[in-house]
Formats: C-alpha cells, structure tokens, sequence
C-alpha cells in the first residue's frame, strides 16, 4: 500500500481511526492542529519526540489562537463551540465514553476552565440522556444536617455531668418504746457511673440524715450543705410533723444530688448506695479520724485553729453578703413566724367547724319535725368537710411556703458556718505567718552564734523552710476559699428566687383551689335547700341515699332534678 511507504510507521492511523464528537481527535502536539483544506487524509503526526518539528509546532498554535479563545470562556463552550475548533488531548487517550463523559460533569462542575474536549463531549451526554446538569447531590447533604444537630442537643459540661432523681417516701415507725425512730426508703435514679445500678432504694433514719450533713459540711469547707430540718422532742410521731420532715429531706438530698461539688463526694455515694450503712460509717472513720470534726481540712496543717483573736474582715464584698444575710435571716423568721400563725388560723376554723358541726348533729336529733332535722344535719355533715378542708390547706400552707422559708433559714446558718471556715482559714494562715517569723528569729541568733551551732542551725532551716511551705498552703487555701465562697454565694441567690417563686405560685395555686372546693360544697347545699321549697322533703342527706335507700327516698331523689328543672 502507499500509506505503508510514509514517513512515519504509524501514518496509516489517521486514516484508519474518523474522529468523531463524542471523542477528542489525536495530534502530535500541544499546538499542532490539521490542515483546513483536507478532510479525508489529515497529515497530524501522533509522535511527540521528535525536536525539528517546534518550529512547525508554534506556527500552528499562532494560527488557532482565536478559536482557543472562544473556548476558554466559561460561558462559550456550551454548545456553541464545533467540535473543529476545540483542542485536541495530548497527555491522555481518548477514553470510553461512559468514562469520558463522567470525567466532563466533574469537570464542568469544578473548574469553569476546563479543557474543550471535555466539555464538548459532556455536553454531549447530556443533551442525548435528556437532562442538563450534574445528578442532584442536596438530599444527602440535609438528610445528615438535622443528624449533626441533634447530637450536640447540649453542652459537653452538662453532658458529663449526672442527673440524679431522688425520692424520700414510705416514713414508719419502728422499735420499741425505748428506741422507736421513724425511717424513710431513700430510692435514688442517677445517670452516674459511680454507681452499680441505675436505681436502688435504701433505708435511713433522721441521724444518718445528720452524718451526712455533717461529714460534707467538713470535708467541703467554703461549700453551701443544704442542711436537714432540725430536731423535735415533742410531736415528732404526728403525721404532719412527719410529712413535712419527709419533704424537706427529700428536697435536702435533691439539692446536694444537683450540686457540682458535692455530688462526687463519697460521703453521698455511701448514703445513697450502702446496704451496710453503719459498718461503712465506721470504717470510714476508722480510715479517716479528722472526718466529722470542726477542724476538717484545716487540722492537716498540724495549727490550732479558731484562734482568740477576733476575725476583722477585710473584703469589703463578704462584708456586705453577711450583713445582707443577717437581714435576710430575720426577715424569713418574721415571715416564718406569719406563716405560722395563718396556719393555726386555719387549724382554728377547721376546730371552730367540727365544735359546730358537733351542735347541729345534737340540734338535729332533738328536733321532731323531720323538714327542719334533715337541713340540720345536711349542714353538720357540710360542716365537717369544711373542717377537713381547712385542715388540708393548713398542711398545703406548710408544705409549700412553709417549708420553702424554713428550709432558707436553714441554709443561711449553713451559709454562715461557711464563712466561720473562712475565719478559720484566715486564722490558719495568719498562726503559721507568726510561727514563720518565730522560727527566722531563731535562725538569725543562731547565724550570728558563727559555726558552733551548725548541727542546730540546720535543724532550724528545715524548720524554716517547712514553716515557709505552710504559709504558702494556707494563704492559697484561704485564697481558695475565697473564691469557691463567692461561687457559692452567687448560687445560692440563683436558687433562692427559683424556689420562693416556684413555692409563691403553689401557695396561691393550692387556696385557690381550696375556696372553689369550698364554693362548690356551700352551692350544692344551697341547691337543695331550693329544691325543698317545692313541697318535695326539705333535704335528703347523702348517706341516707347510699347507704340505706328506701322508696320514700328514691322517689325523692328522682323527682329532686325535676323540681329543679321547672324552678
């Protein structure tokens, strides 16, 4: 064949491969590019090694310069570009189309400045499978969106930290009559890993209550201890005086539970958990002889503390949260002292209705006309709902307000017995300062002495050097004190309008609800003293109805709503 006898072993191809659209046409270089005139054998040589030909090479680009422009725009190429005018490939092969027209969606998606094959051949593909543009790849993206914003529904802070629900209920009586004592089943639901079990249930009594008080309060110093309420001689057996003892302890474990210091104390976790209470109280005592003392961390120090001197403050800050707290104390037990006093208003009208109640029962069964004996004793029986009424929002009263001001005056005697730790940090420090300065006044004697006390003065440097480490620890403890005290200060004005609000709104929720009842019972009654009016019989008692009904009284009672209807 003639095409055999080239110049090139390889110029039989052009001939043999027709470039078409779908694929980019080889050339043998960057800038070569076919002859206009010829259509059916082009000349373009696929080698590019060959170094003679750069000369042939810059001049065909010179040609094609205005056609490459049209293509760089990234508005031009699609679709108005003919396939003659886009550049060829030169690295790369023609690759199938499948791949080929992959390759020009990402590409046409990536960069405006894609290569013309490219995206011609893109193009292609597109207007052939009937859609323009890349697949849609948004619904992934918002099906993941609101999986990402669920997961961070709170802080890391509050994540770590655990939830405790904790309920005081089931108070009974045990012992004999020496040693009966109420006891309450704890039951306690944490998220806590601290723990063996989610929920568990154990039983205390009033003292364990204390110990744990007591062992907080001295292992925390500077720490706020919701205290427990305090202790009765008399009536401690009365059912009210129980029911809100149960309370108040049950809201005393729940603010520890809630607090970020106290609720990893170990104290806690042996009250909450332990089935052998006494034996572990023991044996932690045992392990740790200071826990339980006044002196607690400060007795590590090996200084007496609770000195004679009097404590002056020097923050003008602490001295005006304890002046405060003095006037906030004797404002709650005026207010307590109110309270108390509308509580036995109340249980006064509930006594006043029962004595009546008693008077028209015995009025009523003197009387012998049965239409004036049966209202009486309608209103007797009216009576002593109204006294149990009174009765039950007298409770309410202590339950809700009552213990809410009783349970801030406690808090505020914890409060300050906080601030008597700061004293005696205060002191603390202050007793090692002038321990310092005893011992550098002996080792300046000594100093002076020369070499004759060097075995002494050696002691005596120890000494000083030591003494200087404790001044150091006590002024950062007290310092520390200081700042963990204003923390806690804050935190317990936060929780004091949280819980007067929430116990103001059960208060006023609880006598609303008692003068409907009360509305409620005084209209029934009225009710049918109206329907007596009607030559029907003057009042029907209740209990008469229920308990022993006879034909006078059904026939009563079925034609009381009648009466009703036409009056």
């Amino acid at each position: 064949m003639d095409l055999d006898s080239g110049d090139s072993p390889w110029g039989d191809e052009p001939s043999q491969f027709k470039p078409s659209q779908d694929a980019p046409k080889p050339s043998g270089t960057e800038g070569e590019a076919a002859p206009p005139a010829s259509d059916s054998a082009p000349t373009v040589r696929t080698p590019g090694r060959r170094g003679p030909r750069g000369t042939r090479k810059i001049s065909a680009q010179a040609t094609k310069l205005e056609s490459v422009d049209d293509s760089v725009d990234p508005l031009g190429p699609l679709g108005e570009v003919p396939a003659e005018a886009a550049p060829a490939s030169t690295d790369e092969a023609p690759a199938p189309p499948q791949k080929e027209a992959f390759s020009g969606r990402a590409q046409s998606l990536s960069s405006p400045q894609a290569t013309g094959d490219t995206l011609e051949s893109a193009n292609v593909d597109e207007e052939s499978a009937g859609f323009r543009g890349p697949p849609p790849v948004q619904p992934p993206t918002e099906t993941d969106g609101p999986k990402r914003q669920t997961q961070p529904s709170m802080s890391v802070e509050q994540a770590a930290k655990p939830t405790f629900q904790i309920y005081v209920g089931d108070p009974h009586k045990v012992g004999d009559l020496t040693s009966s004592h109420i006891v309450y089943q704890v039951s306690t639901k944490t998220s806590s890993k601290a723990y063996r079990n989610p929920e568990f249930t154990v039983t205390r009594r009033y003292r364990d209550f204390l110990w744990l008080y007591n062992s907080l309060h001295a292992s925390n110093p500077g720490v706020v201890v919701a205290p427990p309420p305090e202790k009765q001689a008399m009536g401690r057996f009365d059912t009210n005086f129980v029911e809100s003892r149960r309370a108040a302890l049950e809201r005393m474990l729940n603010k520890i539970a809630s607090h970020p210091i106290l609720q990893h104390d170990g104290d806690l976790k042996i009250f909450l958990e332990s089935e052998a209470f006494n034996v572990d109280v023991k044996n932690k005592e045992n392990r740790e002889p200071d826990i339980g003392q006044s002196k607690g961390m400060l007795s590590s120090f090996g200084i007496s503390v609770g000195g004679g001197n009097k404590f002056v403050e020097h923050d003008d800050w602490f001295h005006d949260r304890k002046v405060y707290l003095d006037a906030l104390e004797n404002q709650l037990k005026a207010l307590m002292k109110s309270m108390d006093t509308v509580v036995l208003q109340r249980k006064g009208l509930a006594d006043a209705a029962g004595d009546f109640s008693s008077s028209l029962h015995a009025l009523s069964a003197v009387e012998l006309s049965p239409a004036l004996s049966s209202p009486l004793e309608g209103l007797s029986e009216l009576q002593i709902r109204i006294r149990e009424l009174y009765d039950r929002q007298a409770q309410q009263d202590v339950l809700t307000l009552g213990i809410t001001i009783d349970e801030y005056i406690r808090l505020i005697g914890s409060v300050k017995m906080a601030f008597t730790q700061r004293q005696k940090a205060f002191h603390t420090w202050h007793a090692a300062e002038s321990d310092l300065q005893k011992r550098k006044n002996t080792q300046d004697k000594l100093l002076r002495q020369g070499k004759t006390q060097q075995d002494r003065l050696n002691q005596v440097n120890a000494d000083v050097a030591d003494a200087e480490r404790k001044v150091h620890q006590t002024r950062l403890l007290f310092e520390d004190m200081g700042r963990l005290m204003r923390n806690e200060l804050q935190r317990f004005e936060k929780e004091k309008v949280e819980d007067f609000k929430s116990g103001v709104e059960t208060f006023l929720e609880s006598a609303v609800e008692a003068q409907k009842e009360l509305i409620e019972l005084w209209e029934t009654f009225l009710l049918r003293l109206d329907a007596g009016e009607e030559g029907l019989p003057y009042y029907v008692p209740p209990s008469e109805v229920t308990d022993a009904p006879t034909e006078s009284t059904e026939t009563a009672t079925e034609s009381t709503p009648l009466t009703a209807e036409e009056a």
